[in-house]
C-alpha cells in the first residue's frame, strides 16, 4: 500500500470516485483515485498537512464537489472497492499518474492549458488532469 487506509477510508474513496467519474467508466474512477490517493502522499501547495484519506476528501477548501452528489452517498459496490484497493496498492493511470487536480471543461470542450497554475498532464473522456510542476511536489516526481 502507498498509503495507509482503514475499510471506511476505502469505502470513502469508493464512493467519491463513484461520485466524481462514474460516467468515465472504471478507468476514469481509477484516475480520480489516483489524484485522491496522489493528494495524500504530497506533502506541497494546500495538501501539506493531508496526511489519510478522510482529511483529503473532507479538504476545505480544497476538497472534492463530488461530496455533493447523491452518487457519494450509500454503500459502494465490492467492484468500486477493488478499484480503491487498487490504486491505494499503487496502481497509475496516464494522465493521472502524478495528477492533482481534475476537473471536466464540458462536453467537447477543450482543456485549459494551466489550473491552479500548474501545468496539464492530459485529458481522458472529460477529464483534464493537472499535475504540480516538478520543482514543486517532489514526492509525486
Amino acid at each position: 500500500m502507498i498509503v495507509k487506509s482503514t475499510d471506511k477510508e476505502k469505502e470513502l474513496l469508493a464512493r467519491l470516485m463513484r461520485a466524481e467519474a462514474i460516467g468515465e467508466g472504471n478507468l476514469g474512477m481509477l484516475m480520480v483515485g489516483n489524484v485522491g490517493v496522489n493528494r495524500v502522499i504530497a506533502d506541497c501547495l494546500t495538501f501539506k498537512d493531508i496526511t489519510s484519506i478522510s482529511q483529503m476528501i473532507y479538504q476545505n477548501p480544497g476538497g472534492f464537489s463530488g461530496t455533493d452528489s447523491p452518487l457519494f452517498y450509500g454503500n459502494p459496490t465490492e467492484k468500486e472497492k477493488q478499484l480503491a484497493e487498487r490504486v491505494i496498492r499503487g496502481e497509475y493511470y496516464y494522465p493521472a499518474t502524478n495528477a492533482l487536480w481534475f476537473y471536466a471543461p464540458g462536453k467537447d470542450v477543450s482543456c485549459s492549458k494551466t489550473w491552479w497554475d500548474q501545468p496539464l498532464a492530459g485529458k481522458y473522456k472529460n477529464h483534464c488532469f493537472y499535475e504540480p510542476l516538478t520543482n514543486v511536489c517532489k514526492e509525486l516526481h
